[in-house]
Parts: C-alpha cells; sequence; structure tokens
C-alpha cells in the first residue's frame, strides 16, 4: 500500500476522531445515486480536478477519494500532488473493499437524511398523508395543495400532477402567495421522504394556521401506484409578495424560538475563508436566480433546502464552520440553520442588502 493510500481500518478512524476532515465518492452519479453508503459528497472523477477546489477549499484538509475499485482514486492522487494538498489519500479498494462485509453497522461520513428525517418525524409526530388518501381527496375536490419540496430542476423532471414548485427552505417565504386560505390542506412531497418530512415539520413549526402533512414516498409512491407524474415547470412558485413576506416574518420568529447563531459581516466571512487552520463554508441560501443577480465574492449558490436533507452535497468537510448568506429578511437562512445545527453543524448568519447592491451596481 502506497503512502497516499489508506485502509479501511484507518478511515473508520479518521471518521470517528472530531478532526477535519473531507470525503469525496468520485464513482459516477448514477451509482451513487443518494449518496449511500458513505453519505459523503458525490464528485465523480471526470470532475474532480476541476472542481476539487470549490467544495474543499482549505488544500490542507485530510482528505480521502473513493472510487469504485478501479484505482481511479490512487491516479487522481497522484495528478493533484502538484497543487499543495498534501493530505490527499485514496481508499483502498474503494467502495467495495469498504462494503466487503455488507454495510450494516458501516460508519457515514454525514447522518443519512432518510435517518434524520425519519427522527424528526418520531420526535414530532409529523403528519402523513398516503397517495391513496391524495387522491381520494382530489376525488372529493377538496381543497388541497402538494408543494414539491425538491430543486425546481428536480421537479421539472418529474412530480405529483397539480404540485408546484416551492424548495424547502422557500416554503415559509412563499407560502402566503401559494396556499389559498387557512382552510386549505397542504401537503409536502418530494422523490421519497426527507425534505418532505423536513418541509412539512418545518411549517408546523412555524405555526402556520393549515393543516400540513407530508406525501409518504412522494414520487416513488406515486410511480409505485401505477399512477403517472408530470413533467415540465407547470406551477413554480414566485417573487414574493410584500404580504408573503409579513406572514414569513412573523411564523419565521416562531420556527426560530429557542435558536441563537452568531451574526457576521462580509468582512468577517471573508476572514473565515482565509483562515488556513479551519475550512468555512460561504453558503448562499437563496434562489440560484437570485444568487446569479447579485452575490458576496467567495459564495457557493447552495439553495437552503437541499441543505437541510442532503447537506453533503454541498458541505464535502466534516467539522466545517458554515456561514449561511441570506438577504436582510433571513427567512432562508433561518429555515436552513433550524435544522443544519441539529445535524452538528456550526453555523454563523450573515443578512446582507442584495437590493441595494445591486442598485449601486446599476448606477
Amino acid at each position: 500500500m502506497s503512502a497516499s493510500t489508506i485502509d479501511s481500518r484507518t478511515f473508520r478512524q479518521w471518521l470517528a476522531d472530531g478532526e477535519e476532515l473531507a470525503v469525496l465518492d468520485i464513482r459516477d452519479s448514477a451509482i451513487v445515486g443518494y449518496a449511500s453508503p458513505l453519505f459523503a459528497t458525490n464528485l465523480p472523477a471526470a470532475q474532480v480536478e476541476a472542481e476539487i477546489d470549490r467544495f474543499i477549499p482549505r488544500k490542507s484538509v485530510r482528505t480521502v477519494l473513493a472510487d469504485d475499485g478501479s484505482g481511479a482514486a490512487e491516479q487522481l492522487v497522484e495528478r493533484l500532488a502538484g497543487r499543495d494538498r498534501s493530505q490527499l489519500f485514496a481508499l483502498a479498494g474503494g467502495i467495495p473493499e469498504w462494503t466487503r462485509d455488507g454495510v450494516a453497522g458501516l460508519p457515514t461520513f454525514d447522518t443519512p437524511g432518510v435517518d434524520f428525517s425519519l427522527a424528526i418525524r418520531d420526535a414530532k409526530g409529523t403528519p402523513v398523508i398516503t397517495v391513496e388518501e391524495l387522491e381520494a381527496l382530489r376525488g372529493q375536490s377538496a381543497d388541497v395543495v402538494v408543494l414539491d419540496s425538491r430543486t425546481v430542476a428536480e421537479f421539472d423532471r418529474d412530480h405529483v400532477p397539480g404540485a408546484i414548485s416551492v424548495p424547502g427552505a422557500e416554503l415559509v417565504l412563499r407560502f402566503a402567495d401559494l396556499v389559498p386560505s387557512a382552510e386549505t390542506q397542504v401537503v409536502v412531497s418530494c422523490a421519497g421522504l426527507p425534505r418532505a418530512i423536513i418541509g412539512g415539520q418545518t411549517l408546523i413549526d412555524a405555526g402556520v394556521p393549515n393543516k400540513v402533512a407530508y406525501l409518504h414516498d412522494g414520487t416513488k409512491a406515486w410511480r409505485e401506484a401505477g399512477l403517472g407524474l408530470e413533467t415540465g415547470r407547470t406551477a413554480v412558485y414566485g417573487p414574493a409578495s410584500e404580504d408573503a413576506k409579513r406572514f414569513a416574518g412573523k411564523h419565521i420568529a416562531k420556527l426560530a424560538e429557542g435558536d441563537s447563531f452568531p451574526r457576521v459581516d462580509a468582512a468577517t466571512a471573508a476572514t473565515w475563508a482565509k483562515d488556513d487552520k479551519r475550512t468555512t463554508y460561504l453558503l448562499d441560501v437563496r434562489t440560484p436566480e437570485e444568487f446569479a443577480e447579485a452575490h458576496i465574492p467567495g459564495s457557493i449558490a447552495s439553495e437552503g433546502g437541499q441543505l437541510l436533507g442532503v447537506a453533503y452535497r454541498s458541505i464535502a468537510v466534516r467539522g466545517a464552520r458554515v456561514v449561511l448568506i441570506d438577504d436582510l429578511l433571513g427567512v432562508r437562512a433561518a429555515t436552513t440553520a433550524h435544522w443544519l445545527q441539529r445535524r452538528g453543524f456550526e453555523i454563523a448568519i450573515l443578512l446582507h442588502d442584495f437590493q441595494s447592491a445591486r442598485l449601486v451596481e446599476a448606477a
């Protein structure tokens, strides 16, 4: 075994020692799916050289690459050796060797989204509705709306017919514009469970007046029931109205009762990001469109709703500090911070006046 390769025993020790650690699953995304069994950031081998600096900004962090047993990880370690990544290692034998004795009891890099969401459901008693029950309500012309809490791109691919695309961190902010009345029953859906459960419980904990439930197994259950899914952007949230913002400001305060996160400014966040002894992520939790219009230099577009259930898609370094960036209303940041803290992340919040910044740039 070369000096740039570690065995499964060492990897287990690193996963448990509490120090900063980055793990990249470099297998093809179609194989990795929702990141099992490591629940680490999936960055396919062909993209590692171009994108590793984005996912692992501090080069001296211990970093483990796990492949499909093909040796691609060792080859990448050799090619990246000249880029000041002295702590880059390949997992010997890759995922096949890691799972040789089965996956039961294997440690994971991040808490699996399903496990986290089921723990929330069990602790809070989050209401649930089945596909059959939803279909029955629709057959009775009941006052019900389905909110799909995945990314717009995932919604575009397929969704429950009649659903509205509202990524998870946007739920409280957009709620008053999308739900006709306090009598409307709200069903939160995703592809399976995590983002639907977290989204539904977010609305309940925020004290919305409506009856709220999550759709059990979302589009997966809908498909398995032999029902057709819609495709395309049939119904997507729009700009939040002033009424929606007032509603969100009131209800996010209820969700955030008891939460306490340090507030930092852009200068402090920039200083943290340059610290060569601690990894800091500057994650902009607004919509991709808002990020494209204006953002803080060095920040990464990372929709808050996806961080809620699948944090490993953006955060590749365990033990890193995470700065959540939002507009001055801060609804998306508060929603995201509320749940990420419960997953063990160290969170700070940066609220920025992007509107004024755009006006200055335009002038």
